[in-house]
C-alpha cells in the first residue's frame, strides 16, 4: 500500500478516536436517559459560538418538555476545518445514530451527500424561497436539496483606519479602497510608504484551504476558473502563472506582505495582524465580529472593511465562504431535527446570529426589512459585494484538489519551487488523483 496511504488511515483514525471522546465522554447527556427520557435530544454539531448558543437557548425554551438540543463543540481554536471535515466523515462513515444534525463547510456538501437527508420534500417552498440564492446555490447536490445555509460568509479585506490617518493623502485613498483599488495601485501605495515598518498586507497563505479562496480570487479577475464545468483543471495556464507570480512577487519582490503568512491560517492572521499593528488584512467578513479576544476595542473601532483588490482592467471578486447545515440519514428524531432546522433558518435566528456573532444572514426577508439594515448600515455594503462573489467548485473531489493546490502554491511562495513546476506538479497530482498527508 502506498506509504501517504497508510499514514492517511493512521491519522483519520487518530481523529475518529479525538470525536468519539467528544461526543460520548464530554457530552453532557447520558446516553442511558435517551431511552427513558420522553424529551427527544437533537446532537448538534458544530462551532458553538455565543451567538449559536443564544439561538439554541431559545429553542430549548420554546420546546422546553419536548425537543432538546445538546451541542458537540468543534471548536475552530481547537480544530482546523480540514480536522473537522476527516473528523465528520470517519464518524458518518459508522453509521452512528449518536449525531443528528452537524455544520458543513458549503464546499464539502458534495461529499456528505451521501450521509445526508434530502430536504426537498421537508421543507416547503416558501421555506427554500426566503434563503438567498448566493447560498442556496452551495446545498444543492445533483439538483437535490440536501443541506441548509446557517450563514454565508464572504471575503473582504479590513484596514486599521488610524494608521492609515498618518498618510497624506488619506482622503484619496480610502475613496479608491472603498470601490476596490487595483493591485497595481496598492503596490504603489506600499512603495510609496515603504518606510512604515508595520506590516502592509496579511493574508492567509498557510498550506490550506484559505491560501486557495486567495488563489481563486486572483484567477476570477481574469475571468478564469480553477476548474472548468466539466471538471478539467485550469491551473497551468497563463491566467494560473499570472495568479501564482503575484502572490509570489506579494511577499519576495514588493515585500507588500511579510513572509510570516505562508505559516498563517485564519486565526493565526487576525493575531499577527493585531499584535503587530498591521495595516490591511485579507479575512472573511464574519471574523470580525466574533468576540475575538485578541481585538481589543480601540482596533475594533478603528477597522473599516472595504472589498479586496482587483488586477488593473478587470473586476473584483471575492470568494464565499460560509457553513451549511446537514441532517444524518442515521438519526432516529428527524421531524425534531427539521423543526431545529426551520429555527434556524428563521428572521430570529437569523437576527441573532449577525448581531451577536457577525454571521451574514441567509434569510432574504431581513436584508429587505428597512428597520434592520437601518440599524445595520453595512449590510447594503455586503448585497453590493455579493455581486462580485465567487463560489468554490461544487465537485465531490475537490477538498482532494485543494489540498493539493494549497501545498503547491505554499512552496512556491515560500521559493522552495517556481511557479511554473509548482502548477505542473500540482496538474499532475490532481490527475493521479494523489492524497496530500497534511
Amino acid at each position: 500500500m502506498n506509504i501517504e496511504k497508510v499514514f492517511y488511515i493512521i491519522i483519520s483514525t487518530i481523529l475518529a478516536a479525538i470525536f468519539i471522546f467528544f461526543t460520548f465522554v464530554l457530552s453532557p447527556v447520558d446516553l442511558d436517559s435517551r431511552s427513558t427520557s420522553k424529551i427527544k435530544t437533537i446532537y448538534f454539531v458544530d462551532h458553538i459560538s455565543s451567538a449559536h448558543q443564544k439561538v439554541i437557548n431559545r429553542f430549548n425554551e420554546k420546546y422546553k418538555g419536548s425537543i432538546k438540543v445538546e451541542t458537540i463543540n468543534l471548536s475552530f481554536e481547537k480544530f482546523s476545518t480540514n480536522e473537522r471535515k476527516e473528523l465528520l466523515a470517519r464518524y458518518l462513515r459508522s453509521k452512528n445514530d449518536r449525531i443528528d444534525i452537524f455544520s458543513v463547510d458549503q464546499i464539502w456538501v458534495p461529499r456528505f451527500a451521501r450521509w445526508a437527508v434530502s430536504l426537498q420534500s421537508l421543507l416547503d417552498s416558501m421555506e427554500i424561497s426566503n434563503i438567498i440564492p448566493n447560498a442556496l446555490q452551495t446545498c444543492l447536490y445533483k439538483d437535490t436539496l440536501v443541506a441548509v445555509p446557517l450563514y454565508i460568509d464572504i471575503a473582504v479585506m479590513f484596514y486599521r483606519d488610524d494608521l492609515l490617518k498618518k498618510m497624506s493623502d488619506h482622503s484619496k485613498i480610502v475613496a479608491e479602497l472603498a470601490h476596490s483599488i487595483t493591485w497595481e495601485k496598492f503596490i504603489d501605495l506600499h512603495q510609496k510608504y515603504s518606510k512604515v515598518k508595520n506590516p502592509f498586507y496579511v493574508f492567509q497563505a498557510d498550506d490550506y484551504e484559505g491560501l486557495l479562496c486567495t488563489f481563486m480570487e486572483l484567477m476570477a479577475n481574469q475571468n478564469n476558473p480553477i476548474v472548468a464545468n466539466n471538471g478539467k483543471v485550469l491551473i497551468n495556464s497563463p491566467e494560473g502563472r499570472k495568479s501564482l507570480q503575484f502572490l509570489v512577487n506579494l511577499v519576495n519582490k514588493y515585500g507588500v506582505s511579510p513572509k510570516d503568512v505562508t505559516y498563517l491560517k485564519e486565526n493565526e492572521s487576525f493575531r499577527f495582524f493585531t499584535k503587530h499593528d498591521g495595516l490591511f488584512l485579507r479575512t472573511w467578513s464574519s471574523m470580525v465580529d466574533d468576540k475575538v479576544e485578541y481585538l481589543t476595542d480601540e482596533m475594533r473601532s478603528n477597522l473599516r472593511m472595504v472589498p479586496l483588490p482587483h488586477f488593473q482592467n478587470s473586476k473584483p471578486a471575492a470568494v464565499y465562504g460560509g457553513w451549511n447545515l446537514m441532517i444524518s440519514q442515521f438519526s432516529e428524531k428527524i421531524p425534531e431535527v427539521i423543526k431545529f432546522a426551520k429555527f434556524l433558518l428563521s428572521e430570529e435566528s437569523q437576527k441573532i446570529m449577525y448581531e451577536e456573532g457577525g454571521y451574514l444572514p441567509i434569510n432574504k426577508k431581513l436584508y429587505d426589512d428597512e428597520a434592520f439594515v437601518s440599524q445595520h448600515k453595512e449590510i447594503d455594503f455586503f448585497k453590493n459585494l455579493y455581486k462580485f462573489g465567487v463560489h468554490r467548485p461544487f465537485m465531490e473531489g475537490y477538498t482532494n484538489v485543494s489540498d493539493i493546490l494549497s501545498y503547491f502554491i505554499n512552496r512556491a511562495i515560500k521559493g522552495e519551487i517556481s511557479v511554473n513546476s509548482a502548477l505542473e506538479e500540482a496538474e499532475l497530482k490532481i490527475k493521479e488523483k494523489a492524497i496530500l498527508v497534511k
